[in-house]
């Protein structure tokens, strides 16, 4: 089935805040959904330079240069230029904002406005139901976020608990939590619920791609609510930006003359081929996790991890996400 503009444009934005190196035009027809139908490499570039057009035109600081290396032009997108500030609205700006939607009416314009409103949402912003129109979560495909969003995010406007199973890493098995959702944060790609967990009677975060889908709201309406003076995003950043104490380094292998970025952060410890190839085994210095896997997956084939099995496992996990979109 083909891909339409708006999930073909989200997707490329998706793939260039996903590394750190620039990215070649012909990477970007091989890899991001909804290139691959061109029928040929002429209409690839015309339709590759509307689109890039398109997201200048949106805002979005779309960078072009060349990797350490090499001479061949690529492209990315200036992470720090495109994340937004905090949002601090009140009630009757947050209702004015969902009024706005209601003059959305075409069908790619509505996207963008159902985003909008859930990123209000997924920041703690209580928009009055009064005033603002039913607007549905997009699809996982379309919004690169988590299933469990939806859920979590109509729970929080109602003020109601909520029951799901979570799992601590990706080989642990699920354990069912109950919690008090005060609001959704994203951090380095990934979405995290910061709440009351009434089990353990204290603040915690949860990654949502770790929460199943059988999230359920439970208990009266409007008894759950942020408390005052609570700054979700720095819990987040507190949680996800310790470096743990007793992390190992990562061994990666990287091919000959690439991933440079890995090559100056970590340490040569020998020569290997690997899949027919030449190349180098890296000790990279322990770090944040989710930073990491994003920096490898976007070498492509030109990194492995080797060890510890938990990264190498999310590195495999996002590339095979990244392969069926």
């Amino acid at each position: 089935m083909a891909v339409s503009k708006v999930e073909r444009l989200m997707n490329l934005v998706i793939a260039l805040l996903s590394t750190h190196q620039y990215l070649p035009a012909e990477r970007i027809r091989r890899s991001v959904a909804g290139y691959a139908d061109s029928v040929s490499t002429e209409a690839f570039y015309r339709m590759f330079e509307r689109d890039k057009n398109e997201l200048r035109d949106l805002g979005v600081p779309l960078e072009t240069g060349t990797n350490r290396g090499s001479s061949v032009e690529g492209y990315r997108i200036n992470r720090d230029a495109y994340e937004l500030p905090e949002i601090d609205l009140n009630s009757a700006e947050a209702a004015a904002v969902a009024v706005a939607v209601q003059m959305w009416e075409s069908p790619e314009l509505a996207a963008v406005a159902q985003s909008a409103v859930q990123k209000l949402r997924a920041a703690g912003v209580q928009v009055d139901p009064g005033d603002a129109p039913a607007v549905t979560a997009m699809p996982a495909r379309t919004r690169g976020s988590e299933p469990a969003l939806g859920k979590l995010l109509a729970a929080i406007d109602a003020g109601r608990a909520v029951r799901f199973r979570h799992r601590g890493a990706a080989n642990e098995p699920f354990k069912e939590r109950r919690v008090e959702p005060w609001g959704v944060v994203t951090r380095q790609g990934r979405w995290y619920l910061v709440g009351h967990d009434l089990d353990r009677d204290d603040t915690r975060t949860f990654r949502l791609s770790r929460i199943a889908d059988d999230v359920a709201a439970y208990g009266p309406a409007g008894r759950v609510r942020k408390p005052e003076r609570v700054n979700l995003r720095a819990i987040v950043d507190r949680v996800t930006g310790t470096r743990p104490t007793d992390a190992r380094p990562a061994t990666v292998w990287v091919a000959d003359d690439r991933a440079h970025e890995l090559r100056r952060m970590g340490t040569v410890r020998e020569s290997r081929r690997i899949g027919g190839r030449d190349g180098t085994v890296l000790q990279v210095p322990a770090g944040y996790e989710d930073w990491l896997v994003r920096l490898v997956a976007g070498y492509g084939p030109d990194a492995v991890v080797l060890d510890p099995p938990e990264l190498r496992t999310e590195v495999v996990r996002r590339l095979r996400a990244v392969a069926r979109s």
